[in-house]
């Protein structure tokens, strides 16, 4: 079965090009079993290939896959490769599988839409995509899938392109995502003239035994590459993208936030753990931006009230959460976080996009209201994704894999109680805004808008299935890795520990970990307590605030994400465009411009000298004949 690997994402961009070519002649049905099954048979090879892979695990613990050569020039040697180990198996799974949960329910979801085989053509490319690039043996290939995923990103954001705002929304996702794609793009130019090769496994090989910790050059890629990741998983500086990016369609948000895009800069970390391992100032560095990302994040998650935006936060936040982890040298602790996320945050994007779609496209939470009873399939759901986000402990996905984190937060030598205070309040934090959105948007009286939509549209099997599926795994999922004290059981970073190093831990006695544990556990209730009595007991206390001097600033500030939008615009933007108008007709262009004028010049004083008369013709002719002579003679 391993030999079948090319197939898993060769499927998805099959069904792209019949699409992408064909689209437009083939009816809705046929265009849904296209694109639905495209990434369902290869999410059923994922899983065959995957099984095989664990039954007959292959020498070294990584299966290579040459298929052609694709680059041949000078020392560079680029190989259309594919290497499967268990790091990438586990990504391919996520991608594949809510992929394809994801394609079932928008075959629902967008029914009524005009462009749907154009949507689905852009789905299965953004799947495929993203599969080359978990699946890249090469570092310029998997660059082939970065750049893919963003293109993508770009055509889907701005689906309903006939609106301004969503055009710019995505322009503005293609551009922010591009500065960390440069400052990627630099740092392979950088490794290949350093190390020689693009090929990852040996790219690691050299570098471990070429540059010594702290080395300047690894220090140097490193930030690099980092600047790569954080473009792409939206952590800061270059968050601002995200929210703006929920102009798309909700399965597109549930695709981008949950199983592609946002968290390629993660799994580029922890690809490339061998080149960060050598530079302690920039694992410093990652750790330092993911707890505050994940603090600011989850702050203006509190004050949105387009519920999509809340969770576009949310997500900021949560790849913060990953970030940490890597920092600390948590690499399989960060994976772990990913694969659980997945779950939680394609469920609540499409359980959202489910009370979306019931009351006619409206995103605000306050006109929502009282839809428990409404719609029961969704409300359930949802309050499963929403706890397992804040962590609910014990009986949540969230908790084991955030527990884990916060754990190696404390415990690992790179860590220390700062990076875990920081994890800590955050996930206070986070539990404060995923109830306020339940609260917000299920409890309380319906709504005028929502008594107005009387009777709610139900949603259909294609929609209720894979919230269901979601919810299940967004419970049971976590138990595939328990702690120390409530089973040890270690299933998942034992099958990691193969592709990913072990965290250095300290040694830590059973006291500390359970009280560890039962801090999490008690910031978790609390803010649920707290999104409880403010939201539903006693939202005049948050009017009041809202109303006063500070709160109305605090507002303000998280609200529009702590102002960079603000600062980028007068920094970057108002100056380009200021340049653009000055430079409206191109100062490059005035050399060449300047050319063409000469030359027109040139022709006009010519032009004089041929007037018909033969006189004129013959002195010009006696007058070249004495400069000629005169020359030849002198």
């Amino acid at each position: 079965m391993l030999a079948l690997t090319w197939l898993i994402p060769a499927l998805p961009f099959a069904g792209f090009a019949i699409l992408a070519l064909a689209g437009g002649r083939l009816s809705k049905r046929v265009v849904s079993l296209i694109g639905v099954g495209a990434v369902g048979l290869s999410a059923l090879l994922a899983f065959a290939v995957g099984g095989d892979f664990l039954a007959s695990p292959p020498p070294g613990g990584a299966y290579n896959q040459t298929l052609w050569s694709w680059i041949a020039a000078g020392d560079l040697a680029v190989s259309i490769g594919l290497r499967l180990d268990a790091l990438s198996l586990i990504m391919v799974l996520v991608v594949t599988g809510v992929g394809f949960l994801i394609h079932l329910y928008s075959t629902e979801f967008m029914a009524g839409e005009e462009g749907y085989a154009r949507f689905f053509a852009a789905m299965n490319l953004f799947v495929g995509s993203m599969l080359v690039l978990v699946l890249a043996a090469d570092l310029l290939l998997l660059y082939l899938g970065w750049e893919g995923v963003g293109l993508c990103s770009y055509l889907l954001i701005g689906f309903w392109y006939r609106d301004a705002a969503n055009g710019r929304a995505a322009r503005k996702a293609f551009v922010v995502t591009r500065v960390g794609d440069t400052a990627l793009a630099i740092g392979l130019f950088l490794l290949f003239t350093q190390l020689g090769t693009l090929e990852i496994e040996e790219l690691m090989s050299r570098a471990a035994a070429q540059w010594p910790v702290g080395s300047a050059l690894a220090v140097a890629a490193t930030a690099l590459l980092l600047g790569g990741a954080v473009g792409k998983s939206a952590q800061l500086p270059l968050q601002v993208w995200l929210p703006d990016a929920m102009a798309g369609p909700s399965p597109v948000s549930a695709l981008i936030h949950a199983a592609t895009m946002v968290t390629a800069g993660v799994y580029l970390i922890a690809r490339t753990n061998v080149l960060f391992s050598l530079a302690p100032a920039v694992m410093l560095a990652v750790a330092l931006i993911g707890a505050l990302t994940l603090l600011l994040a989850g702050a203006s998650a509190l004050t949105q009230w387009d519920i999509k935006r809340v969770l576009a936060y949310s997500t900021i936040s949560q790849i913060g959460y990953m970030f940490l982890a890597l920092g600390v040298g948590a690499w399989s602790a960060a994976i772990f976080h990913f694969m659980i996320h997945a779950f939680f945050k394609a469920l609540l994007f499409l359980a959202a996009g489910s009370v979306i779609l019931s009351l006619h496209h409206e995103h605000n939470m306050y006109k929502m209201r009282g839809l428990y009873r409404m719609l029961p399939t969704t409300f359930w759901t949802f309050l499963v994704g929403a706890a397992s986000l804040a962590a609910l402990p014990l009986i949540t996905a969230g908790f084991y894999s955030k527990d884990l984190i916060l754990f190696e937060a404390w415990a690992a030598e790179q860590g220390s109680p700062w990076l875990w205070a920081a994890g800590l309040v955050g996930a206070l934090i986070t539990a404060v805004y995923a109830f306020r959105m339940l609260f917000v948007t299920f409890f309380g009286e319906p709504s005028e808008h929502v008594r107005a939509s009387q009777p709610l549209a139900q949603p259909g099997p294609a929609i209720r299935l894979p919230l269901i599926v979601l919810a299940v795994l967004s419970i049971v999922a976590g138990f595939v890795e328990l702690p120390h004290n409530l089973g040890g059981l270690t299933l998942f970073t034992d099958l990691l520990h193969t592709a990913l190093p072990a965290p250095q831990a300290q040694e830590l006695g059973p006291a500390t970990e359970l009280w560890l544990q039962v801090a999490a556990a008690m910031a978790v209730l609390l803010g649920v307590l707290v999104a409880y009595v403010l939201f539903m007991r006693r939202p005049a206390t948050v009017r009041a605030w809202r109303d006063s001097r500070l709160g109305d600033v605090l507002h303000r500030l998280t609200f529009g994400g702590w102002g960079f939008d603000w600062l980028y615009e007068r920094l970057f933007v108002r100056p380009y465009n200021w340049a653009a108008r000055a430079n409206e007709s191109d100062v490059v262009d005035l050399f060449f411009t300047g050319l063409a004028r000469l030359g027109l010049g040139l022709h006009r004083l010519f032009s004089l000298t041929q007037n018909g008369r033969l006189r004129w013709y013959v002195l010009g002719l006696a007058a070249g004949a004495a400069i000629l002579l005169t020359v030849v003679l002198l």
